[in-house]
């Protein structure tokens, strides 16, 4: 920016103020006419007309019908123009990886799911990445230059130090030294990278239940056991990327697991994790277990254990909520946080019944006593997470008027 076109106060930098503000009302309220646009931003008519010109000018902004039902003529509306930019999100696992592509209003325009089974992966991690993103712009009827960024979430966390992939040792494929320059190289817009649970904490903050708080823990019991940290209104990542990797954390009632990142297991993984669960269920009777993949029938159980007051059922249901407090305290008595949102199916599985028992076993085992929620983001967590954490980059790329 030359000159002092990015000088605080200037009428440049004023007018992007106006601008972000009427565009960030747009994308929260829908259609709105000028003299609400004026209304909302405290900015007189002929500022509010000149403001949207601009930006319908600049195709951030386009007409949509007109008002009714009000008194007087007709106004017209305006609303954020959904083809002004497209982010993408990834989702990996080790089974698949799914895909999905948002314009910049929010609206998902196109998805794909690539399925990636095996301990060693058919196609190198590039081609997997690249066919699960094309395969969602395609979905779309864009073409890859059309995405302004990518967010792609994983397992564990790419340490900054080392570009390493950490904490995920069962992603196959996923931890050569060169695979971040492999990507870049292969992909023609700017890529981020994220712990899967941090996206779903994103999710929350954004969309769901952590609407409005600035310090929450998340906790996520699915394929395994992790939380996300959310102090000051920002993640906390920690120094190697692992803040969060609670499920190594060593708790009273599961033995000590020693070289946690060769076993990929900690005490707290082994005590609450979704694997736990249905040895419970056998080890209080309950038949039959359901088979499959352990977390949908950790899902099951918990579910079917919340509709009991009583019996073998709600013994399980107790249980489990007391392993989930006995981490949970360790959490709350370092964080203090003022929130934490109970998510994955192994958690939502449990609904208020589950909620309110870790509730009142949290209260027995720590000092402080944060409210406990359970997630409100079920669809597609991480991936939602991921489009949302690249559509706020993006957005702030795009409505930046003041270039």
């Amino acid at each position: 920016m030359a000159g002092s076109a990015g000088t605080p106060g200037t009428p440049r930098v004023l007018r992007a103020m106006n601008d972000r503000a009427a565009l960030d009302l747009l994308l929260a309220h829908g259609p709105l006419t000028r003299t609400r646009i004026g209304k909302l931003t405290g900015l007189s008519k002929p500022t509010a007309s000149q403001l949207l010109a601009r930006l319908e000018a600049a195709g951030l902004v386009i007409a949509t019908g007109t008002s009714e039902g009000r008194p007087g003529p007709n106004a017209q509306l305006y609303v954020v123009n959904p083809g002004a930019a497209y982010a993408a999100g990834l989702d990996v696992t080790p089974e698949r990886i799914l895909a999905a592509v948002a314009d910049v209003t929010g609206r998902t325009v196109g998805e794909y799911e690539l399925p990636t089974p095996g301990r060693r992966p058919a196609e190198p991690v590039v081609r997997q990445v690249t066919d699960a993103l094309d395969g969602a712009v395609k979905e779309a009827g864009l073409a890859r230059d059309d995405i302004h960024r990518l967010v792609i979430g994983t397992p564990g966390a790419f340490d900054p130090n080392t570009g390493r992939l950490r904490y995920a040792s069962h992603l196959p494929g996923w931890h050569t030294p060169s695979l971040l320059d492999e990507l870049a190289a292969a992909l023609p817009m700017p890529v981020e990278y994220e712990n899967d649970v941090n996206l779903v904490a994103i999710a929350e903050q954004r969309l769901g239940a952590a609407q409005g708080h600035e310090d929450f823990v998340l906790l996520w019991n699915e394929g395994g056991l992790g939380a996300a940290l959310v102090l000051g209104g920002r993640l906390h990542r920690g120094w190697t990327g692992g803040a969060g990797e609670v499920g190594f954390l060593p708790v009273p009632g599961a033995p000590l697991v020693r070289q946690v990142t060769k076993a990929n297991s900690g005490g707290y993984q082994e005590l609450a994790g979704s694997q736990a669960i249905p040895k419970l269920a056998r080890e209080l009777g309950i038949r039959p277990v359901p088979g499959g993949p352990y977390a949908e029938a950790a899902a099951a159980l918990v579910k079917e254990a919340a509709s009991h007051n009583e019996g073998p059922h709600r013994q399980l249901l107790k249980t489990y909520a007391t392993g989930l407090a006995t981490g949970l305290a360790s959490l709350v008595s370092v964080l203090d946080p003022e929130l934490v949102v109970l998510s994955g199916a192994s958690l939502t599985a449990g609904g208020e019944p589950l909620r309110a028992l870790v509730q009142a076993e949290l209260e027995e085992l720590a000092a402080s006593r944060p409210r406990l929620v359970i997630g409100d983001v079920h669809e597609h967590p991480v991936l939602r997470g991921a489009l949302e954490s690249a559509l706020a980059a993006t957005r702030d790329e795009v409505f930046d008027t003041s270039r």
